[in-house]
């Protein structure tokens, strides 16, 4: 049997007709940027994220960018961010001329361990910026509380997670101004790149509508210096045909990670993912950890079944930060975590016949190690 790491088969099967449909109408629309798709996308996804505004942007990164530059955070300026994430997250903060801080994660969810965050704070802390990995919620209750005792921003990376929940809030409504990603393969996906930025602020949506649109309200009239950064018309137009679909499908995959927790259970040299009263998560991805991850990922590769590893090298051990003079080992948590973390197949469409494949599968593994 063959199981690819992702499909988006069974999905675009759903919305086949639908993309078709608006593709027809965005072409004999000649309205082609900024159009009435991405309106209606902000309002649609304003709403379902439980905030008052929405601005689509280009991509996720420019997402984070925007948001930094909303909330003043300048050069020399700090920004805490987590050790254990995709090097997007620190790129932003390096963009807007900060400096990244990393906090190491709790080893249990692999995000931010807000447990840490203090002792890395100092006079020029001037944002929070936690990331809510692979679908699973950072613990908001924790972080929000720290940041209101030191006057610090919050800047939600919600970008593996849309649909998540900490205690029954949806990620991406607790910072001041949000950031996520609409990467084809997100949870809720474009056919290109996309990203939007989240906020309850009038004021902070009002600046990154002029700073993803070369600074401009009206055009031919630039008030700060901007760039440009506009969620694609045609990319809104496919995201607004997958939105009303993004709760079955974030239960698809809730339904499939659910599977893998009851039939992984008792394979003891692997960890698996936390369960958390407090969080609801979407499952963007389902990492397991395990010393022996190299040797598994070969052997699933024989039986046809494809894994990935998200992410092989931290952000601090990356020649794009050797400036920063960390070396290994100044971070353990997060170099235990990239060294032993695999993540299994998991979309929206998987069929039992897979999921019990992928499992029986590790189980053979290590039952003939």
């Amino acid at each position: 049997m063959y199981v690819p790491f992702l499909s988006f088969t069974w999905q675009n099967a759903l919305i086949r007709t639908a993309v078709q449909e608006k593709s027809h109408l965005f072409f004999n629309s000649e309205n082609y940027i900024l159009g009435p798709e991405v309106t209606a996308f902000e309002q649609a996804y304003a709403a379902f994220n439980n905030t008052s505004h929405c601005v689509g942007v280009g991509n996720g990164l420019e997402a984070l960018i925007i948001s930094l530059e909303v909330l003043g955070v300048k050069p020399h300026d700090e920004v805490i961010v987590p050790a254990n994430t995709y090097i997007a997250t620190w790129l932003a903060v390096s963009q807007v001329g900060a400096v990244p801080v990393p906090v190491e994660p709790e080893e249990f969810t692999s995000n931010l361990d807000p447990n840490q965050i203090v002792a890395a704070l100092t006079v020029k802390t001037k944002a929070i910026l936690p990331v809510h990995l692979y679908g699973l919620p950072c613990n908001m209750t924790a972080i929000q509380a720290i940041a209101d005792q030191h006057g610090l921003f919050i800047v939600e990376d919600n970008a593996q997670a849309h649909g998540a929940r900490w205690q029954g809030q949806i990620t991406g409504s607790f910072g001041h101004v949000n950031a996520t990603s609409f990467y084809p393969t997100k949870n809720l996906g474009a056919l290109g790149d996309g990203g939007a930025i989240t906020t309850n602020q009038a004021a902070y949506a009002r600046q990154a509508r002029m700073r993803r649109n070369y600074g401009s309200e009206t055009k031919n009239y630039n008030d700060i210096i901007g760039r440009n950064s506009r969620l694609d018309e045609l990319q809104a137009a496919y995201l607004n045909v997958k939105l009303p679909f993004l709760n079955t499908w974030n239960a698809e995959r809730r339904k499939i990670a659910a599977y893998y927790l009851t039939h992984l259970q008792q394979v003891p040299q692997i960890t698996l993912p936390p369960t958390l009263p407090e969080a609801e998560p979407v499952f963007h991805l389902f990492v397991i950890h395990t010393p022996q991850r190299q040797k598994l990922q070969q052997f699933l590769k024989k039986q046809r079944i494809e894994t990935a590893v998200h992410y092989p090298v931290p952000p601090h051990l990356q020649k794009a930060y050797a400036f920063l003079n960390y070396q290994t080992g100044a971070f353990p948590i997060t170099e235990k975590l990239a060294q032993t973390c695999l993540s299994l197949p998991v979309w929206p469409g998987m069929s039992e016949e897979m999921l019990q494949y992928v499992c029986e599968k590790i189980k053979q593994f290590f039952n003939e190690e």
